[in-house]
């Protein structure tokens, strides 16, 4: 379907929702998508990144919005993409085929790789509020943002703070296969190598993988005294009760997906110690944070999982640069959205030439008596 013809249906559906005798200043209905794991294991991150979202949705509707004048409606339109880049691209052409302005999403790299060309074919904006895989943005397409750092700064941050903070000697490296989880391993194998030290062994297990006793055992043969997991929580939770219950020392870091309450419930006493660095700034840091984190409490009746902050960011930034274009047209709002600087709940939101965030930050945490707590911040800027 040509840009032109979408807009057209568009035009056609919004008449028929309002209706051809409705008052003339009767509210326009523009949808945006919504593309996570709203089932399976990551189910409960999906919900988040949704949850973040619609909380978005509802703030920039309480403001009255309005296009050249006229009244308009946000809603949001949830997609469930399992966390499987074929599922993605199917999910990502349900959304462009019902006539979406924008899509925020997908959660991780592996899904928005491949959903990014149904988006870029159709001309609309794809603002990944996660995905911190650098491919995402490599591909060269214009409709492709992201509201937080990626892997190739977070795997150079995380090896120059294992050598230079932690003193890190022999350093193994475990990843879980994915687009994520070796990507990042790969650029902190790099950044390690650029300080000239090379891993004592690179290891792999798949995304599956709950049971960590043979790999653990070939990296206790080489005496290792930190082990780098490229993967997120539901996993690294086995692999720091297996490392302590094997009664091994070597410390564990992650960078990406860790710090969580589910990390924290499932690893239990045995996480203590672990560190991490994440994307973005503590919660507490960021400007909006605080009352990002008691709107959503009272709306939701539960904590934040783990990106919510960034899902509002993303939909309220597509929103923002809808709203400045005066059009929800594609053509219009995308060269908006290039050049937007936008003071969102996470920090200030511009994009570089690919679509990257730029100056983005990223805290470094470790699990002290059963809680993450924030080390330092690396990069970015103060917000001001």
């Amino acid at each position: 379907m040509n840009q032109t013809t979408r807009f057209t249906r568009l035009a056609l559906a919004a008449a028929v929702t309002i209706g051809l005798s409705a008052p003339a200043l009767a509210d326009q209905t523009l949808l945006i998508g919504l593309a996570g794991p709203l089932t399976g294991p990551s189910a409960r991150i999906g919900k988040d990144l949704e949850n973040g979202a619609q909380l978005a949705i509802a703030d920039a509707n309480a403001q009255k919005p309005t296009l050249n004048g006229k009244p308009v409606t946000f809603k949001l339109l949830s997609e469930d993409d399992q966390s499987d880049p074929r599922t993605a691209v199917a999910v990502a052409q349900r959304l462009v085929d019902e006539g979406v302005v924008g899509v925020v999403g997908h959660w991780n790299t592996g899904t928005s790789i491949p959903a990014a060309r149904i988006y870029h074919d159709a001309g609309i904006a794809q603002v990944a509020p996660v995905a911190t895989g650098h491919g995402y943005t490599q591909q060269g397409f214009d409709t492709s943002f992201r509201v937080m750092g990626h892997d190739d700064d977070g795997g150079n941050y995380a090896g120059q703070y294992a050598v230079k903070e932690l003193k890190a000697k022999r350093i193994a490296v475990i990843d879980d296969r994915t687009a994520f989880g070796q990507g990042l391993a790969d650029e902190f194998v790099k950044s390690l190598q650029a300080q000239g030290v090379q891993p004592v062994t690179r290891e792999y297990v798949d995304d599956k993988t709950v049971d960590f006793s043979a790999v653990l055992t070939t990296i206790r043969s080489k005496n290792a005294d930190l082990i780098f997991f490229g993967g997120v929580d539901s996993q690294a939770a086995p692999l720091a009760r297996r490392l302590k219950q094997l009664g091994m020392s070597a410390q564990l870091m992650g960078a990406g997906g860790f710090v969580s309450q589910t990390f924290l419930t499932l690893a239990q006493k045995e996480g203590d110690g672990v560190v991490a660095l994440e994307p973005g700034l503590p919660l507490e840091q960021m400007p909006g944070g605080k009352a990002f984190e008691q709107a959503y409490r009272d709306r939701y009746k539960t904590h934040i999982e783990l990106h919510a902050p960034f899902a509002y960011d993303a939909t309220r930034v597509l929103i923002a640069a809808i709203e400045q274009a005066g059009s929800a047209d594609p053509a219009d709002y995308l060269p908006k959205l290039r050049a937007i600087r936008y003071r969102g709940v996470t920090g200030t939101i511009a994009f570089d030439a690919q679509g990257n965030l730029q100056r983005p930050s990223f805290t470094l945490y470790k699990v002290v008596d059963g809680k993450w707590q924030p080390q330092t911040v690396l990069g970015g800027a103060t917000p001001q």
